[in-house]
């Protein structure tokens, strides 16, 4: 009888909070994709200009630039973009998947993306892109499946201001940067653009900690 009560507490916790357990198979990057963003999780803890999301549990935020969060967990690093240009003007991703690469695949729905890994230099580099917003990170082979998992929490719980973006669209310093952030919504230049930037923005960061 005590057992009995004890489950249903906890189920009665489970529907009020919100949440539910989930099985994901953290082996396969399909899956992972598939499971996560499926969800429609109402969550946050991290409150931006414009814009809030979910920090899953073992990443921790480091700092913002502008739209642009530095994200931290288990030796990697996140780059996460805020695209609110393209939210704002509800442009569409465009995006052809790569047979090269060592993953590549569009993802369609009522938020659109794509997610696509290329080997850099003995490791990885990711670059995943929904609900308009992009995360970037340079990880091991091993850590590939965590940082996908951990991405995809991050960048389905993204929700928007449309009052603080529409404002900020009025800015001059944010209208200047709206051809910086139409790169999110096409996949222009190939990998070798792609990585020039991710490098470019970590050499960056590294020599801003020095």
């Amino acid at each position: 009888m005590k057992k009995l009560a004890i489950i249903i507490s906890i189920i009665v916790l489970s529907v009020t909070t919100g949440c539910t357990a989930v099985r994901i198979d953290t082996e396969n990057i399909d899956t992972i994709v598939s499971v996560v963003l499926s969800k429609d999780n109402t969550l946050y803890n991290r409150i931006g200009k414009g814009y809030k999301y979910y920090i899953p549990r073992g990443v921790s935020y480091i700092d913002t630039n502008e739209l642009n969060d530095k994200l931290y967990s288990n030796g990697n690093y996140y780059y996460l973009y805020i695209d609110a240009v393209n939210y704002f003007y509800q442009n569409k991703v465009e995006y052809i998947e790569k047979k090269d690469a060592y993953y590549s695949r569009k993802i369609d729905g009522d938020k659109e993306g794509y997610l696509e890994i290329n080997k850099l230099d003995g490791k990885y580099l990711i670059n995943f892109v929904y609900n308009y917003a992009k995360i970037e990170a340079l990880v091991e082979k091993r850590d590939i499946n965590e940082v996908v998992l951990n991405a995809s929490y991050i960048l389905s719980t993204i929700k928007f201001n449309d009052n603080i973006i529409g404002l900020m669209l009025n800015e001059e310093y944010f209208t200047n940067k709206e051809e910086k952030y139409e790169e999110f919504s096409k996949n222009k230049g190939g990998e070798e653009t792609e990585e020039k930037n991710f490098l470019q923005y970590s050499e960056e960061i590294i020599e801003e900690e020095q």
